[in-house]
C-alpha cells in the first residue's frame, strides 16, 4: 500500500474509465510494465485482497500521480497528496456510507472554508435512468463520464457530446436531460420512487430505496442541510457501484478578491463493492465505501484567504531563537542551543558568526518565533540567560 508503484499496469487500466489516459506508465529495467499510483483506492483494494482482510476501517495520507494539465492556482498538480478514509466489510446498508458523509461534513465545517454542499447520487440510479431513457448498456459508462461534466458546462454542451461523440440518439439524450437536471432531498427521492418509468427499473428502485435510507440516517446525524441528492453527479471512475458523493465549495465570501476562487470539488468518494474481488484470485468480494479529501485544493483556498486578510501564518514550530548581542559569541550560542535541543526544546539560531541583534529579533518576528534567549557578555559573567518575549518585548533574566 505504501509503494508509489502500482502493480503491472493491466490491473490498473479499466478501473479508471476515461481517466486511464492520466496514468503515468513506466517500464523498469527488467522490462516489467509498471505505473505510478493514480489514487489510494485501488492500492487499498489490492491490499485487502492480497492479505485476505475482510473488515477494516482506515485512513491513509500519501502522494498520487496524474498526467493531467496542472492548474497550480486552483490547486491542481501532477503530484499531490490524497487523504483517504475507507470502511471495508459486510455491513447493513448505508450505515458506513452515512458515516463517510458525516466525516466529510465534519472536516469541511472544522476547516471553516465557507459555504459548501455535498452532492450525493447512486450509480444504480444513474444506470436506471440511462436504461429507461433507451441507452444501450454498452454506452452506460461513456454516458456517465459525459453527465459528470454538468457541473462545469451547460446541459446543451453535454447533450451535444452525448449525441455527437458518444453516439446516443437525440431522443435518449433529451429524456436523460429531464432526469439529470433534478436535485433535492427526501421529497425528490419519494417522487422518483413513484415515477412510472424509473420505479419499473430494478437497479434504480434499489438505489432509490437505499438513498431514502441514507437520507434518514443523515437526518439523524443532523447534516442534511448541506447535502443534496443530485442526479447530475456521476463521478468519472468506473469502479463505483452504489452511492457516490462529491463536496463542492459554493463561493468565496471575500470582498478583497475580484474573482471568486473556483476550486471545484474538494472531496469525493463512494461505494466500490466490486474492486477487491478483481484482485482476489478466488474473486472473493469485500464491500467498501470511502472518501478522499483534496488537501492541495483546500490549501490553495486557505492560502488565498490568508493573503487577502493580510494575516501572517506561523510556518515554524520553533519555540525559541538563541541570540547574541555582541561579536565573538558564537560558542555561547552553540553551547546553549545544544542544551535546549537535548532538553527537547525546539530552538534555532542564525547561521552567522556575528549577526546583529536587531536582525535576529527581526527574524523572530518574520517567522513567528515567540521567544528569544539572549546571551551577551554580561549574561555570561552573571551566568544567566535573558529571555525576551518577541511580541510584548518583555524581558526576564533566569
Amino acid at each position: 500500500v505504501t509503494s508509489p508503484f502500482a502493480p503491472p499496469q493491466e490491473t490498473l487500466m479499466g478501473k479508471y474509465g476515461e481517466d486511464t489516459k492520466l496514468i503515468y506508465e513506466l517500464q523498469d529495467q527488467g522490462g516489467e510494465l509498471l505505473a505510478l499510483r493514480y489514487d489510494l483506492t485501488v492500492p487499498f483494494a489490492r491490499y485487502l485482497a492480497m492479505n485476505k482482510v475482510t473488515s477494516m476501517k482506515r485512513y491513509h495520507v500519501a502522494k498520487v500521480y496524474r498526467r493531467d494539465n496542472p492548474a497550480t492556482t486552483r490547486g491542481r498538480y501532477r503530484e499531490f497528496y490524497q487523504c483517504d478514509f475507507d470502511i471495508a466489510g459486510q455491513f447493513d446498508p448505508m450505515i458506513p456510507d452515512a458515516e463517510c458523509l458525516k466525516i466529510v461534513h465534519e472536516i469541511l465545517s472544522d476547516l471553516q472554508l465557507g459555504d459548501f454542499l455535498i452532492k450525493v447520487n447512486d450509480r444504480r440510479i444513474l444506470n436506471g435512468v440511462f436504461a429507461v431513457c433507451g441507452v444501450p448498456e454498452s454506452k452506460f459508462i461513456p454516458a456517465c463520464s459525459t453527465v459528470d461534466k454538468l457541473d462545469k458546462v451547460p446541459w446543451e454542451e453535454v447533450r451535444s457530446e452525448m449525441v455527437g461523440e458518444k453516439g446516443l440518439s437525440p431522443e435518449a439524450a433529451d429524456r436523460i436531460g429531464e432526469y439529470v437536471q433534478l436535485h433535492g432531498g427526501l421529497e425528490l427521492i419519494e417522487r422518483l420512487l413513484q415515477d412510472p418509468k424509473l420505479s419499473q427499473n430494478k437497479l434504480a428502485k434499489e438505489g432509490l430505496g437505499d438513498m431514502k435510507l441514507l437520507f434518514e440516517y443523515l437526518t439523524l446525524f443532523g447534516i442534511t442541510g448541506k447535502i443534496s441528492f443530485d442526479l447530475s453527479l456521476a463521478r468519472g471512475l468506473d469502479y463505483y457501484t452504489g452511492v457516490i458523493f462529491e463536496a463542492v465549495l459554493l463561493h468565496q465570501e471575500n470582498e478583497h478578491v475580484e474573482e471568486p476562487v473556483s476550486v471545484g470539488s474538494v472531496a469525493g468518494g463512494g461505494r466500490y463493492d466490486g474492486l477487491v474481488g478483481m484482485f482476489d484470485p478466488k474473486g472473493r468480494k469485500v464491500p467498501c465505501v470511502g472518501v478522499s479529501i483534496g488537501i492541495e485544493r483546500i490549501f490553495s483556498i486557505l492560502e488565498q484567504r490568508l493573503k487577502a486578510s493580510g494575516e501572517k501564518l506561523r510556518t515554524t514550530e520553533t519555540q525559541v531563537l538563541v541570540a547574541t548581542p555582541q561579536k565573538h559569541l558564537l560558542p555561547a550560542r552553540l553551547k546553549l542551543i545544544s542544551e535546549l535541543w537535548d532538553a527537547g526544546i525546539k530552538a534555532e539560531m542564525l547561521y552567522k558568526k556575528d549577526p546583529k541583534l536587531l536582525k535576529q529579533l527581526q527574524y523572530c518576528e518574520d517567522t513567528g518565533i515567540p521567544l528569544a534567549a539572549i546571551v551577551g557578555e554580561q549574561e555570561l559573567a552573571d551566568r544567566v540567560v535573558k529571555l525576551r518575549d518577541v511580541a510584548t518585548r518583555e524581558e526576564v533574566r533566569m
